[in-house]
């Protein structure tokens, strides 16, 4: 009979609301797991690799524990299959937040209240996204995506430097990447011929 935890957080450096990876590991140890296993995915991705090699390593009698139910799923449906799931192998499965899951109508019934919660917040925060990005589109200036890291005038000078230059002593030179550098001479000789055209 093992303990095994897992931790999950969006991006590497998410850090807020104890949900580093460290601050996990650190509860995940605390509530007695021996072995962790981790990823950097977000929760709507079902392909996570540590995840799966968790689900694996996990047999009947052990227990599987999270600490928060945002790290384990963020949907109803995938919460409650996943749950029902483990439980039918014989793994009880512990969040932390919340408690350790079984087969009993009342165990049903709180998980399935906080899935929905979990699924509702993630459905909020993604309609006040979309309203922030609507927002900004109004205003002048807007562009989507991230901002641009080099000038086009950074870039001139940089493919400048190309008539005498490799593309590794130009990227040493201008900290430009090969494959940006690439990519903006192709640019560039694609609006070269449409001019010529």
């Amino acid at each position: 009979m093992k303990n095994i935890g897992y931790a999950r957080v969006s991006t590497k450096g998410q850090a807020k609301n104890g949900n580093s990876l460290e601050e996990q590991e650190q509860a995940l140890k605390s509530a007695g797991c021996t072995i962790i296993f981790k990823d950097a995915f977000t929760g709507k991705k079902t392909e996570r690799p540590e995840f799966k090699k968790a689900l694996e390593a996990l047999e009947s009698g052990d227990t599987f524990v999270v600490t928060k139910l945002d790290r384990f799923a963020r949907s109803l449906r995938q919460g409650n299959e996943l749950v029902e799931t483990l439980i039918s192998k014989g793994v009880k499965v512990n969040i932390m937040n919340i408690g350790v899951m079984d087969n009993t109508p009342a165990s049903k019934l709180i998980r399935s209240i906080f899935f929905a919660f979990a699924e509702f917040e993630r459905d909020m925060i993604m309609e006040r996204t979309q309203e922030g990005k609507a927002i900004a589109k109004t205003k002048e200036g807007f562009k989507e995506g991230r901002p641009k890291k080099y000038t086009p005038q950074i870039i001139e000078y940089a493919l400048s430097l190309l008539a005498d230059n490799t593309y590794k002593a130009v990227e040493e030179k201008t900290k430009i990447s090969v494959s940006t550098l690439k990519r903006a001479y192709k640019a560039k000789e694609r609006q070269m011929i449409q001019k010529n055209k």
